[in-house]
């Protein structure tokens, strides 16, 4: 790595090779990208890697290949291995997100993830009012009811799990594939405020009422509801966010 390059840390080299190594380094690499460790237009070259990660040649080769599929580096011939500008990076790729996610603009990620739910959900929930099946809405309306004695408990890893599950649900429910693709995004969204200490400490009692709302619009198809009570799910979701980057960043302006 570069002179610029910092070492994450828990990288250790490692007797056993394969599958547990690969990917060991493959997310130390990715952490020290995506968490701007090296600088973008950095050159990187596989024999300092392979002596600074303690592995063999064809591990890096390997990790710069994957890094390369999720567009964080491009290889030049007789240049060596480019880290590219953030606007050619995959933002997509679950792995990426859980890097960015680890990297000090934890906030700023989560900001455009939330910002993607509230294009995405309402319609998404408005859709499932009208496609979805009997079965899909009684699933909601159950889970909607889990998530009020979850968060009313302040059982916050049953409340992240029943949450995914609710959120999944409705993206299902749409009947349009490709709204069902971003569930992973969601997933990562709900998953990273709690692991990183972003959510209050109790679920807000309004947004578990409109997680309700959302299944008995659903189940009794109608769409309208159920879109305007999604819009307010991720409005709130917005505004918490809003309060988070304004804290962190002293602005509530859009993300860096």
């Amino acid at each position: 790595m570069s002179k610029d390059a910092v070492a994450p840390a828990g990288i250790e080299p490692d007797a056993a090779t394969g599958h547990g190594l690969h990917a060991r380094v493959l997310d130390g690499l990715g952490t020290a990208i995506a968490g701007g460790h090296t600088r973008i237009g950095t050159l990187l070259y596989i024999d300092d890697l392979a002596a600074e990660y303690g592995v063999s040649r064809s591990v890096i080769r390997e990790c710069l290949r994957v890094l390369a599929s999720m567009g964080l580096v491009e290889s030049r011939r007789r240049v060596g291995t480019r880290i590219c500008p953030r606007d050619e990076w995959n933002v997509f790729d679950p792995q990426v997100i859980r890097w960015r996610l680890a990297s000090d603009d934890r906030v700023g990620q989560l900001r455009s993830l939330t910002e993607l739910r509230a294009a995405v959900e309402p319609e998404a929930a408005r859709l499932a009012a009208v496609r979805g099946g009997l079965a899909e809405g009684s699933a909601l309306v159950g889970l909607a009811a889990q998530l009020w004695t979850a968060g009313m408990e302040g059982d916050l890893e049953t409340f992240l799990e029943l949450d995914v599950e609710f959120h999944r649900l409705v993206l299902v429910g749409s009947g349009n594939e490709m709204f069902l693709k971003l569930n992973h995004l969601v997933g990562e969204v709900l998953s990273g405020r709690h692991q990183y200490g972003l959510m209050p400490r109790h679920p807000d009692q309004e947004a578990l009422l409109l997680h309700a709302e959302v299944a008995q619009a659903i189940q009794r198809r109608e769409e309208s509801r159920a879109c305007e009570a999604m819009r307010r799910i991720t409005v709130q979701a917005l505004d918490e966010m809003a309060s988070i980057w304004a804290e962190t960043t002293g602005s509530p302006g859009a993300p860096r």
